[in-house]
């Protein structure tokens, strides 16, 4: 089984016992290695239930657990715990979490819904001021800060006051049987820290734990991860300190640093051998990360042989570079036939450079797609449905009430909920729990009472019928029944003056239906064991959706160029790369009230790093000479990583004939723009055709050298 690893993977995937440290430098087959050692620990005897694998996305997870059954099978496979971070945490809560006052239903607030809460508890209409609360109050918690560690380390008045807001936001999910996304952790944590029997249950259950992308995890995320393991500490990390770019968010490389602290007998294996990139490009990936100060020190190499030599690209302005990289893309694909638009990636520093590449990949009619845009999940509809869904699970989720008794709309007026808030909050029942008071009638008049009497029923009666719709095509039937009751196609098509739009909504709708189906069970699996998925009910399915929504990544093998940023590029990679808006500001990114400092400077620099290892086969960097800054031009400089990558110019000089045919590339690009292209281009346009002209002459002149006799 592990005679396809190299030495040093072998060594990791046999190291079972202790604490275990695995560097796995970008492309060295880290997956590979965690699910061989799944593997291994299973022919060593471990039952699949006590082996949990720990990753940050549902799409690593998926990805680990296919690969796992491929190797051990599907049922062998099957009760192994493969899940993220946040997913282990609600396995936890959802067993346990009566212990730190949770039901197990609670309800998992997505961001939108952390939002309303938090305008609420600060009350301010001011959706900025209350998203900055909600970055803070993620910040601390993710720092392992309750709300009075908050006030205690509040460094301003702002921080001062978003402390407050703090305290009474934690009161109303307290109130709500509600938990947000830094909970689902956080609570864990606690659970696991003051209550012994919980701790010696997971230790005992949990006989061997491997963390991957260990160098992302935060303060909170670490301290799980040491209760987990307790005083037996078998565990293997999986990580690597180079590509440590999420100190924005919580994550600390110091955790990488505590972990030989922690545990002085940790065995620590480098992956070095990279099964991804040229030798071009992994050169010049150690030559930038080199500048950074080592925690442990490793140096990547291939045996894919040189490759091409990087591009180094200048455009004028952000224009300019877009036609540059269409000019690019149409090069390598002429250059290699078999290159499919899916080979090939732009990634930046920030969102807002994807605009001009957008437009330019538009004009040349290059289909393409903006990595990190919006989710599926994230459209209006479906976050209506999740809504209802939600207040089925849990009767006390006040933000999915609000959401669905007016989504569609019931008649029920805004004046009318805000009396049932205002009566909630005096009698400390959830908006739900109050519908049924005695009590009520003294604040609503009969026909607002008769309306909620009415929603009230109808929840309660869909909450029964969802219990007993068990499997794929009893779960379709309760759902398209449930729409059809609510009038959900026609509110859509009310809500929406263009047909289409409101068509295309329904749609979703209608994929969203078959999404819920589809795990509700009862269906053969497509992994060719003939195996049939128990059934479950829409009612169960419907307790796990929040998480499932909260970090649901939906795999897009079409035929299209990638854009993206760098974070959101992580992990992946592509045959063709490049590297936009290299340039100092943009990367590393400063501001005049973000200056670069130091720490900051790691970061980005490690940032370049992985850029520059998610290519495969050919690599191009650009930096502009002129960028925008508001609605002014300005100078700009190239960054200084581009110096630090230590291209031999001789290599990455341009051939004049390849310079003529990028321009070419570009020219026609533009040639083929629409008709009405504004009188104001033709100037460009002109200038175009005598750079053009020039590169022509050039490289007339080379192949006239090259011809001359010696």
């Amino acid at each position: 089984m592990t005679d396809t690893l190299n030495p040093a993977q072998r060594q990791a995937v046999d190291t079972l016992a202790g604490p275990c440290l695995v560097l796995a430098g970008a492309g060295s087959g880290k997956t590979r290695v965690i699910v061989h050692k799944i593997a291994r620990l299973l022919g060593s005897g471990l039952a699949p239930e006590r082996i949990a694998a720990i990753t940050f996305t549902n799409k690593a997870a998926a990805e680990m657990r296919e690969r796992a059954k491929s190797l051990v099978g599907p049922r062998v496979a099957r009760p192994l715990s493969i899940s993220t971070f946040h997913s282990l945490g609600v396995r936890l809560l959802r067993e346990h979490g009566e212990r730190v006052g949770l039901k197990p239903r609670f309800s998992i607030l997505d961001a939108d819904d952390v939002l309303g809460v938090l305008r609420d508890a600060g009350g301010t209409s001011d959706a900025a001021l209350a998203r900055r609360w909600q970055w803070a109050i993620s910040s601390w918690k993710n720092a392992g800060l309750s709300a009075d560690g908050a006030e205690a380390a509040a460094s301003n008045d702002d921080e001062q006051v978003a402390a407050r807001v703090m305290r009474r936001y934690q009161d109303r999910l307290a109130a709500y049987q509600a938990a947000d996304f830094d909970d689902l952790i956080g609570l864990p944590l606690e659970l696991l820290r003051r209550d012994g029997e919980v701790r010696a249950h997971w230790q005992e259950r949990l006989a061997h734990v491997l963390v991957d992308e260990v160098q992302d995890t935060n303060a909170v995320q670490y301290e799980l991860l040491k209760l987990l393991v307790g005083d037996r500490p078998n565990f293997t990390a999986v990580g690597d300190d180079d590509q440590s770019i999420y100190g924005w968010r919580g994550a600390t490389i110091e955790n990488l640093k505590r972990l030989p602290q922690d545990y002085p007998s940790l065995k620590v294996i480098k992956l070095e051998q990279n099964y991804r990139s040229t030798g071009a490009i992994l050169r010049a990936a150690n030559a930038v990360i080199a500048a950074n100060p080592k925690l442990f020190p490793k140096a990547l190499w291939s045996e894919h042989g040189e490759g091409d030599p990087i591009k180094r690209i200048d455009a004028d302005n952000e224009a300019h570079e877009a036609e540059r990289v269409v000019a690019w893309i149409q090069a390598r694909r002429q250059a290699g036939g078999d290159a499919k638009w899916r080979d090939f990636a732009v990634l930046y520093r920030a969102n807002h450079q994807a605009r001009a590449f957008e437009q330019a990949l538009r004009k040349a009619q290059m289909p393409y797609k903006v990595s990190g845009g919006q989710s599926f999940f994230d459209r209006a509809e479906i976050k209506d449905l999740c809504a209802w869904l939600r207040l089925l699970v849990n009767n006390d989720d006040d933000p999915a009430f609000l959401r669905a008794i007016t989504n569609p709309k019931r008649g029920i007026g805004h004046q009318s909920l805000a009396s049932l808030g205002e009566f909630a909050s005096k009698w400390r029942h959830s908006l739900f729990e109050s519908l049924f008071a005695d009590s009520l009638a003294t604040a609503l008049n009969k026909k607002a009472l008769a309306g909620l009497h009415e929603f009230g029923r109808y929840v309660n009666d869909l909450e029964y019928r969802a219990r007993q719709a068990s499997g794929h095509e009893a779960a379709r039937e309760w759902l398209m029944g449930w729409l059809k009751d609510i009038g959900y196609e026609q509110h859509l098509h009310d809500g929406d003056d263009d047909a289409k739009l409101a068509a295309a909504r329904w749609a979703n709708v209608l994929e969203f239906v078959d999404w819920i189906a589809r795990r509700c069970g009862g269906v053969t699996a497509n992994d060719g064991s003939g195996d049939e998925s128990p059934a479950c009910s829409v009612l169960e399915v419907a307790q796990t959706i929040s998480i499932i929504l909260s970090i649901a990544e939906r795999s897009d093998d079409a035929d299209v160029v990638t854009l993206s940023t760098l974070h959101a590029a992580k992990g992946l990679e592509w045959p063709h790369v490049f590297l936009a808006g290299v340039n100092e500001g943009l990367l590393p990114f400063a501001t005049d009230e973000q200056p670069v400092t130091p720490q900051r400077l790691e970061e980005e620099r490690r940032l370049m790093y992985v850029g520059i290892t998610r290519a495969q086969r050919t690599l191009a960097v650009s930096a502009l000479k002129r960028r925008k800054r508001g609605r002014e031009m300005a100078p700009a400089m190239p960054s200084r990583f581009i110096a630090e990558m230590k291209l031999d110019e001789a290599k990455t000089q341009v051939d004049p004939r390849e310079r003529l045919k990028q321009l070419r590339a570009e020219l026609a690009a533009k040639v083929a723009q629409s008709a009405d292209t504004p009188p104001s281009a033709e100037a460009e346009r002109s200038a175009d055709t005598a750079r053009t002209a020039e590169a022509e002459r050039s490289a007339d002149k080379t192949r006239s050298a090259e011809a001359a006799p010696t």
